[in-house]
């Protein structure tokens, strides 16, 4: 039989990219927003539904039927609405759908957690580099804030319920059209250095969630997810001795190698990333 996820937020960027992959990979796909276009007008291959995640009993009947989760619903990012809106509606969205799945029993929950319970943005050097799951946590706005709570909410209710989450801390994401973009960042390292000039294709991103469904875990476990080289042409030991003077740099470095560690997803998940912005940009 083939199986039913649920992919919340499924009209955003990583969501369209989760949906399509699940597709490809044979899964049957339950999508939904809270913005449209519902239905098939929204161009996923599946329909999309409305679904407030606020609201708990929209939270149930969105997860019911499926046998897993694909959480993204959120708003995305730091300074889109209010900082108790902020922290108020993704605690909201994420306490709701922990416990529509524990209730349903759902047999796995992947989620969207994020690289800034680490400590971004870095106005304050990070204490060390690269950057792994043990600099958390480190919330410096309402945003990352509701990250790391809800990372503590998913601990507590897969206890509860023994249902395996896995939180992936997504590094700033990029579909293929913005790459255009990255040689505009060359010229001034410092404006990328919020998050160690990190990034993640969108499609290594949705592999990532369809290996979370697919790797056998336990408990509640948070990885990062990131690509496997940094968005410079610099490289990343020059860019941390401009940029983060006197940071501890923890292992030797290759030339263009992230500095958001992801030693712990391929660890856990065998996750690999595939794509990167070198393989989009002509350079001379």
């Amino acid at each position: 039989m083939t199986e039913t996820v649920a992919v919340t937020g499924a009209l955003g960027k990583v969501g369209r990219a989760v949906v399509k992959d699940l597709l490809e990979h044979g899964y049957t796909v339950r999508a939904t927003d809270a913005q449209g276009p519902f239905g098939e007008r929204a161009g996923l291959g599946v329909d999309v539904m409305r679904a407030e995640l606020t609201d708990y009993g929209q939270a149930v009947e969105a997860l019911a039927g499926c046998s897993a989760v694909v959480h993204l619903a959120n708003i995305p990012q730091p300074g889109m609405e209010s900082a108790p809106d902020t922290l108020n509606r993704n605690l909201a969205a994420n306490n709701n759908v922990f416990l529509a799945a524990q209730r349903l029993g759902l047999r796995k929950v992947a989620w969207a957690s994020s690289e800034t319970t680490l400590g971004l943005p870095f106005d304050v050097p990070p204490r060390y580099a690269p950057v792994d799951e043990a600099h958390f946590p480190y919330p410096t706005s309402t945003y990352a804030l509701s990250k790391v709570l809800s990372e503590d909410v998913a601990a507590q209710v897969s206890q509860w319920s023994g249902i395996p989450f896995v939180g992936l801390r997504l590094s700033n994401v990029f579909v293929p059209e913005m790459y255009a973009n990255v040689p505009g960042f060359w010229a001034d390292p410092a404006s990328r250095r919020w998050n160690l000039w990190g990034y993640i294709d969108a499609r290594d991103a949705a592999a990532a969630f369809r290996l979370a469904l697919e790797v056998e875990t336990t408990g509640s476990q948070n990885v990062i997810i990131a690509a496997a080289d940094t968005l410079m042409d610099r490289p990343s030991a020059e860019l941390l001795a401009a940029e983060f003077p006197g940071v501890e740099i923890r292992r030797d470095l290759l030339d263009f190698e992230t500095l958001l560690a992801i030693d712990g997803a391929r660890e856990l998940l065998g996750f690999v990333p595939q794509h990167s912005w070198r393989d989009e940009v002509p350079r001379d």
